[in-house]
Parts: C-alpha cells; sequence; structure tokens
C-alpha cells in the first residue's frame, strides 16, 4: 500500500467518524420534552380592524383544536367546519372589532393538550388580501393596490412579484414585516421598473423610502436573503404613499427579551428635553448645557454622532445614569463617558470620571445558546444602568455614542436618557424552566404553560435590580385555572434568580385563564410590586445545527390544564402544614411518589431549588417504590430562621404514551420533573 493510499484511508475514516459523530449528536439533539402544542402558522397573519377574517393554522400536537384564543379579548373567533366536519378545526372566522387599536398580538389555540404556544397576529388599519397564487415571475407579478396590506410566504429559491401603480413625484414607503411577526424570513427588498430592472435594494430589514421619477407601474420583489422559504418564511407586504416631510412610519413589532426592564416606574410619557434638529456631519458637535436630574431624548445622527451634554454637579452627590435605546426596538449599542472639566482660562483639563456600557444579562446566559451552562435567554441588554459618583464639585460633561454608530445613518436611532437621584426597583421576566437532559442536548424549546393534571412546571424569574436595590423579592401569581395553584421560590437579596412553581391538582379539569405574576419587595418604607413578564422562543429549536434561538415577550400571560393526560410522575409531601424544625437541627421529610408510567432505570437524581436549601447535595428518588424521605443538616446548610418553600427537580426517562386511544404505541422521552412545593419553618428554639 502506497503513502497517498494510506492518506486517502485516513481521510476516509475521519469523514466517516465525522458523520457518524454528527449523526448521533442530531439523534440526541431531538425534541426530549413530553409533547406540547405549538402554534407555528397562521394565514394570514393579521387583519384590519373592523372586519372577519378566514385564519388557517398549523402546528404540532394541535389536536381537538376548537377554541382560537386572542390576548385581546376583543378579538374572537369560531371555528370554520370544512365539507360539515365539525373535526377539522384547522380554520376559524376571526372577528376583530373596530375598536381594536393597532399592534401585535398574540394568537393561541386550545388543544387536547391544553394552550398551544402564540404566534404574533397583527392588526391594522389598511385593507389586507392574501396571496392565492403563485407570483415568481415578471409575468405572473400579483396586482397590488396602494396601501393594502399583502399576507404570503416567501417561496423557496425563488422571488415573489408585485405590480403597484404610481405616480412621478409620489412617496413610497415598501415596508415587509417578518421578524417583528415571527417570521424566520429575512427579506430582501426590491423596487424595479416595469420590465423588472432594479432601483433601489433593502437588505438589512428595513423600509424602502422611495420618490417615483416617472407615473407608471413598478415591480416589488420580495426574496429572503439566502433564498430560502417555506410555510414559515411568512411576510406581510405593504406600499404605502405619504406625504414629502411625514415622518416614516413601520409595522408594529413584538419586543425582545431585554425591553422587559423599560421603561422604569413613574417615568413621564414624556421627555422633559428634546435634542435639536440634527446638525449635519460637518458642524462642530455641540455641548447640550442641562440640569441635572434630567431626562432627555435624542437620537444617534448623523452616522459616527457623539452627543455631549454638559452640567454642574457637587462633591459627594450620587446620580444614577439609564440610557434606553436598543430596549426601544432600534439596532443600537449605548455607549457613555462621563468626564470632570477643569478650566484654567481657555485650557481644560478633562478628566474621566465613569465610562457606561451594557446591562449584564441578570443570569449568564447559555454560551451556545442551546447547552444549558445558563438559560437560552438573555434578559440584559446593550443599554445603560450605571452610578454616577461625584469625585469634585464643578462642571462635567458626559459624552453620549451608538458603539457601532459609524456604519448606521439613520434619525430613527434615538434613545431616551434620563439621570435621577437613587430610585431603588427591579424589574422581572420569567420563562419556562429548560435544564440539560442527555449529553449532547442543545435544544431550546417554546414551551406554552399547558400542564397536565397531577404536574408541576416551573418558571425561571429573574431582576433587573435598579439604583442599588439589593433586596429580597417575592414571587406570586394570580387569576389561575380551576385546580392550580401556585408557589414563589423567593428571589433571595443580592441575587436575581428564583422560581415559579404551577402545580396542577390531579383531579384538576380542563381550563385556561390569563393570570398575572408579580414581584413585591421592601423598599424603604414601602412595600411596592412589580408585574413580571413572560419570555418565550419564537420557534422551538429541537436541531442545533439547523438555527439559533430566537426568543421575544409575550404579551400575556396564558396558564392551561388539561385532564387527557396525566402527569408521568406526581411527587410530593404528605403534611398539609408546613414543616417545623430548629435552626441547626436535622429535618426529615417523607415524600410521596404517584407513578403514571413506566421509567427506565431504579431511580433519579434530583437537586433543589429554594433559598437555605440550594447548596444540598442531589437526591436519588427511587422509581419503584411508592413512598420516600429526604433529609436535610440545617447545621451544614447554615439555615438561618425563617419561613422557606422549596422543590426537588430533575429527569428520567419514561414510557410517554403517544395517545391515550392507543396504549399499545409508546416512545421512550425525557421528561422533566419537578415535586410540589414544600412548606418548611425553621425556628430559633426546640422543634414544637
Amino acid at each position: 500500500m502506497t503513502l497517498l493510499q494510506i492518506k486517502l484511508l485516513l481521510v476516509k475514516a475521519c469523514v466517516y467518524c465525522w458523520i457518524a459523530m454528527n449523526t448521533a449528536l442530531l439523534a440526541s439533539a431531538q425534541s426530549v420534552c413530553l409533547p406540547a402544542p405549538r402554534l407555528l402558522t397562521t394565514m394570514p397573519m393579521g387583519g384590519q380592524a373592523g372586519s372577519d377574517v378566514t385564519l388557517t393554522i398549523a402546528g404540532d400536537f394541535l389536536e381537538d383544536t376548537q377554541e382560537l384564543w386572542f390576548s385581546d379579548p376583543r378579538i374572537t373567533a369560531e371555528p370554520v367546519s370544512e365539507s360539515g366536519d365539525p373535526a377539522l378545526h384547522n380554520r376559524f372566522l376571526v372577528h376583530i372589532p373596530a375598536d381594536v387599536p393597532s399592534g401585535v398580538y398574540e394568537a393561541r389555540v386550545m388543544t387536547r393538550l391544553g394552550i398551544s404556544t402564540s404566534r404574533a397576529f397583527s392588526v391594522g388599519t389598511m385593507p389586507e388580501v392574501t396571496r392565492q397564487q403563485a407570483n415568481n415571475s415578471l409575468a405572473t407579478a400579483m396586482p397590488l393596490p396602494r396601501n393594502t396590506i399583502c399576507n404570503a410566504t416567501i417561496s423557496n429559491r425563488m422571488i415573489d412579484y408585485y405590480a403597484v401603480q404610481g405616480q412621478q413625484g409620489e412617496r413610497w414607503i415598501i415596508d415587509c414585516s417578518a421578524n417583528g411577526i415571527d417570521s424566520k424570513a429575512k427579506p430582501v427588498v426590491v423596487l424595479a421598473d416595469a420590465d423588472g430592472r432594479d432601483l433601489v435594494v433593502e437588505r438589512r430589514g428595513e423600509a424602502l423610502d422611495f420618490v417615483l421619477p416617472d407615473d407608471g407601474d413598478y415591480i416589488v420583489k420580495i426574496h429572503d436573503l439566502t433564498f430560502d422559504g417555506g410555510p414559515n418564511h411568512f411576510y406581510r407586504l405593504a406600499v404605502q404613499t405619504a406625504e414629502p416631510d411625514a415622518p416614516l412610519t413601520r409595522f408594529a413589532s413584538t419586543h425582545s427579551v431585554s425591553s422587559f426592564s423599560w421603561p422604569p416606574a413613574n417615568l413621564a410619557a414624556e421627555p422633559i428635553w428634546r435634542e435639536p434638529v440634527e446638525r449635519s456631519s460637518t458642524e462642530p458637535t455641540p455641548h447640550y448645557a442641562i440640569e441635572l436630574p434630567c431626562d432627555v431624548q435624542g437620537s444617534f445622527f448623523p452616522a459616527a454622532d457623539v452627543d455631549t451634554f454638559e452640567f454642574e454637579a457637587q462633591q459627594g452627590d450620587v446620580w444614577w445614569v439609564e440610557v434606553a435605546s436598543e430596549r426601544l426596538g432600534l439596532p443600537t449599542d449605548p455607549a457613555a463617558l462621563v468626564q470632570f472639566v477643569d478650566q484654567s482660562g481657555e485650557v481644560e483639563k478633562l478628566t474621566d470620571v465613569v465610562e457606561f456600557n451594557d446591562i449584564p444579562s441578570p443570569m449568564k446566559p447559555s454560551s451556545n445558546a442551546y447547552a444549558y451552562d445558563g438559560p437560552p435567554y438573555d434578559g440584559g441588554s446593550p443599554d445603560i444602568i450605571g452610578k454616577l459618583e461625584i469625585k469634585q464639585s464643578g462642571k462635567h460633561r458626559l459624552h453620549l455614542r451608538d458603539l457601532f454608530g459609524g456604519t448606521r445613518n439613520d434619525p430613527r436611532n434615538s434613545y431616551r436618557m434620563v439621570i435621577r437621584k437613587a430610585a431603588p426597583d427591579f424589574a422581572l421576566v420569567a420563562w419556562a424552566f429548560h435544564m440539560e437532559l442527555r449529553n449532547g442536548d442543545r435544544a431550546a424549546l417554546s414551551k406554552p404553560l399547558a400542564l397536565r393534571a397531577g404536574g408541576t412546571m416551573a418558571l425561571e424569574v429573574v431582576a433587573v435590580r435598579r439604583d442599588g436595590f439589593d433586596g429580597p423579592i417575592q414571587l406570586e401569581m394570580h387569576n389561575l385555572p380551576d385546580g392550580v395553584s401556585a408557589a414563589g421560590l423567593t428571589i433571595p437579596a443580592g441575587q436575581s434568580r428564583g422560581m415559579m412553581l404551577l402545580t396542577a391538582a390531579a383531579d384538576a379539569t380542563r381550563g385556561m385563564s390569563s393570570a398575572t405574576l408579580l414581584g413585591s419587595a421592601s423598599i424603604g418604607d414601602a412595600v411596592i410590586e412589580r408585574p413580571c413578564r413572560l419570555a418565550s422562543m419564537a420557534w422551538p429549536v429541537p436541531d442545533a445545527w439547523q438555527e439559533i434561538p430566537s426568543p421575544r415577550l409575550l404579551a400575556d400571560i396564558p396558564v392551561s390544564v388539561s385532564n387527557s393526560e396525566l402527569a408521568t410522575l406526581t411527587l410530593k409531601t404528605t403534611n398539609a402544614e408546613p414543616f417545623e424544625v430548629a435552626q441547626g437541627g436535622k429535618l426529615v421529610i417523607p415524600l410521596e411518589i404517584q407513578r403514571r408510567c413506566e421509567f427506565s432505570g431504579a431511580s433519579m437524581p434530583m437537586r433543589i431549588w429554594g433559598e437555605g436549601f440550594s447548596q444540598s447535595s442531589a437526591i436519588e428518588i427511587p422509581l419503584t417504590t411508592d413512598v420516600t424521605e429526604v433529609a436535610f443538616d440545617l447545621a451544614k446548610l447554615k439555615t438561618a430562621p425563617g419561613n422557606y418553600t422549596i422543590a426537588l427537580y430533575g429527569n428520567a426517562v419514561a414510557k410517554y404514551v403517544q395517545h391515550p386511544n392507543q396504549p399499545e404505541k409508546t416512545t421512550d422521552i425525557v421528561d422533566i420533573i419537578v415535586s410540589e412545593p414544600i412548606e418548611i419553618r425553621v425556628l430559633t428554639g426546640e422543634t414544637q
């Protein structure tokens, strides 16, 4: 065998090894949680206020879908039967009253397994049409009236063509909504002449703003940036006419997870001071004189703009600086530098005081967006919240810029800056708990709050703390369906993470309600409450090799319970009252295990959630008996006196029955198991 043949064999072996490894990884990256109903597409994706729309839905595990729900209860729907068969419930007649404001709402379906994940549903004021036939050539271009919204999907490896009539001098704003309504499309928008020759192109997701050079027909082309396509590459296209000096308006959009921390409480609807009309790039940078406290609005325009503010401050003063821009939905990254100005005659000496940059994520997000060394969510932001301590009395100068502003030249890239005395506070966001279930699991799943009777579901709740607030935050949830209870695991002082446990009783009946999630804390002499927003993946990502997760905030918090399937396992205490134990003592908690299927293995390791007990070692819970007990050594844990709520969590491989009518069809599936909450009272004296 020659050296060349040996090298070729080695190359082939490496290729086969790579294929085998990636095949195994792909197999292990499949969905590993119990089935959950997921609404993936609707057609159309919205409607005009004051109209009725026939909506066709598609998704995963959408069984017995007889109800379509919206986050605004004024929007209602009823199923449309096909061929007289009421069992075919993938079409609904949606009623949109005229008083529903323009915006993006959540659409969900109630199924056999409970409420589904949501899909964005847009309401506007313009007439709407839905493309019915392919329009992938100039000859088949679909006529589109101006000031009309067209709902369509991008064709795979194709270009969609639209014919629009216009007049010389007309200003057109061509907007293609995709990412802001949960679409996977990255649309490229092209305006061409009647023969298809390109006039102007937009590839960044922005709107085209163009004045027509002549009367006649124009062609609007739409394709994906990578020429991908399919049902999940949907879009809403509008060609709007506008007055020459009218501001550019765009479709309403969903909100990023980072935006949960804006605005701060009690912020005025309008700023106190607005930046004057922006100068040209050749004009010198002005120094705007302001007085503290202040609330100003400006923009990062023109390109490479630096806005400079001057103010007087006294030694020992402490101010808090907050800037919002990315949290307003803009592609910006604010940065600020504060300097002390020491002026002798005409000579200035500038001394750096502090530099402000990003708001860190309350929890370290996953390093690769999938594996659970952190959540696949990022609650941080490129915006700013920071403390300014004045070291010397006198004039100070704050320079505010967009870190990447040299590549952007858009007057819509605005910001809001607030400089205030300390106003300790917090903001909350939550998402369905996800954990790495096995080696290679890189799933980032959208998880509706759809409980099976007898099961407990966990929400991870994180806080962005403002202006030095460092106290504990209590969590509570209201307006739950009958048979569902909630227990909040406190966000401890100085920490950013807590848990909310939702438990459905084993005898709970089918139901759904729109819940509220709140956090409360003692700040000064007052107890304040703050709402908690819910975040979710726009799309389930079971395969890390296919796409990057795209989480967003939801408009509401629907919770459902279903009894067509029961939880695979219920783990709870037999005690109705809190367990009591003396400080430094030993606590034994009896547990009842109710299994409703077979499990692989004789036991499962479980860990502990809850302040005062989370440092406990993993506990082995048997899967072959009906009772067990767990023990805690409070002297070792150093748990202080007080009231505590804890829970156990882990995972096990269950023999899941795919449908109750087909008990012979089972599959192995990894299920996250969370115990019901356990109440504990640690006393300073002897155990009562």
